[in-house]
């Protein structure tokens, strides 16, 4: 009969000192492999005891000072030790921890039932991760792209109030461009919310926008480099220094505009303006003529005829930004870069998504009044609570 390979966990500490926020770790084992023909015929040729334990370090009295607000980023080659190290750390921190892969998906639902306690609060998650499209709202998970699916994931993770996020092989199965736009948002969120992330990857481009605040660098066998670095948000992710705003058409609308739910319709439009990452149109701001009246508007401008409307206000009439790039202040940056360009002194914005992520005001742009929702809604979400 065969000998099946062996492998013995013969030294494990790991010892997580709170008050130091120092973790000590000793990780090595021992291995023994099958006994076949062939194995003993390499064994002899090598001179190797195939059947014998033999001992691998990987972490030999390592010493990492991380606290509970920190940004943690692994990197190495894959077989490293890496996964080893998140297991181990999991482990110790226990019951304050969520892995990402472990996070529980309710596939049958839309999302916005699978989220916080009441829709204000499950769109008010949905948009923090870049999930704020009326169309991904009532979406169920299985429809969602790739990256769509790790930012939902996130939002769990937020939602869970966990102060450890565990997250192996991040961002793995996402384009680079993604993949760094995801990074920039976690640790942005992570810092916002306080909470501590530990990432590992075998990517090595991810460092500028998750900005960790400990590099951990694991090579083969115990060799291992780690560096601090002042725990500070990084506030430009690495693609939007690549972005570009300029004079745009109705073209450039058209790209984008099946990523907006209200109608394609447009009417008239005064300006188009467009963002660009080389050939790729990543987001449009459409500005177009006043309405005749409109909501909360008294509040601020005395009564107009339509000529002297037309003449001193513009209308925001849309801001789309594909899927991909949310999350990384560019809705803000159309508005903020465009509002001097829009050639009246008085611009006007109605929206409903900027009750849930007020990148408008975040522009410069100043919030009038908000009106509320109509008696038919209110009835439908009473009849649903």
């Amino acid at each position: 009969m065969r000998r099946r390979e062996y492998l013995k966990i013969t030294k494990f500490a790991r010892i997580y000192d709170r008050k130091s926020k120092k973790f000590v770790i000793n990780i090595s084992y021992q291995c023994r492999t099958d006994l076949t023909p062939r194995t003993i015929q390499v064994g002899e040729a090598f001179g190797l005891g195939v059947d014998e334990f033999q001992k691998h370090v990987l972490y030999d009295n390592v010493e990492l000072r991380i606290g509970s607000t920190d940004i943690v980023l692994i990197t190495g080659d894959s077989g490293s030790g890496k996964s080893v190290l998140l297991r181990r750390i999991q482990k110790d921190l226990g019951e304050e921890c969520i892995n990402i892969k472990n996070v529980k998906v309710d596939r049958r639902k839309p999302l916005v039932d699978t989220l916080g306690k009441s829709v204000g609060e499950a769109l008010e998650l949905l948009s923090r991760v870049g999930l704020n499209d009326a169309f991904l709202f009532i979406r169920r998970y299985s429809q969602l792209s790739e990256g769509q699916k790790y930012r939902y994931r996130i939002a769990k993770m937020i939602e869970s109030q966990k102060q450890y996020w565990i997250m192996d092989e991040f961002c793995a199965t996402l384009d680079r461009g993604t993949a760094k736009i995801v990074a920039f948002n976690l640790q942005k969120l992570a810092r916002r919310l306080g909470r501590a992330v530990f990432a590992a990857t075998t990517h090595t481009d991810l460092f500028e926008d998750l900005k960790p605040s400990v590099h951990i660098h694991k090579h083969f066998g115990r060799e291992i480099e780690t560096n601090y670095y002042p725990n500070e948000a990084v506030k430009q992710c690495s693609l939007s220094k690549e972005i570009r705003i300029e004079e745009g058409s109705r073209a450039d609308y058209k790209v984008l505009a099946p990523f907006h739910y209200r109608s394609h319709t447009v009417g008239v439009a005064r300006r188009i303006f467009k963002a660009t990452q080389g050939e790729e149109v990543c987001g449009v701001i459409v500005y177009a003529y006043p309405a005749v009246a409109c909501f909360g508007r008294r509040q601020v401008l005395p009564r107009m005829s339509m000529k002297e409307l037309n003449q001193k206000l513009s209308v925001i009439m849309r801001v789309v930004v594909h899927p991909k790039y949310r999350t990384i202040g560019l809705g803000q940056r159309l508005v903020r870069e465009t509002l001097p360009l829009a050639g009246t002194p008085f611009v006007e914005l109605i929206a409903v998504m900027a009750k849930y992520n007020p990148f408008v005001e975040r522009a410069g742009m100043t919030k009038i009044a908000e009106q509320p929702p109509a008696r038919k809604a209110l009835k439908i979400a009473e009849g649903s609570s």
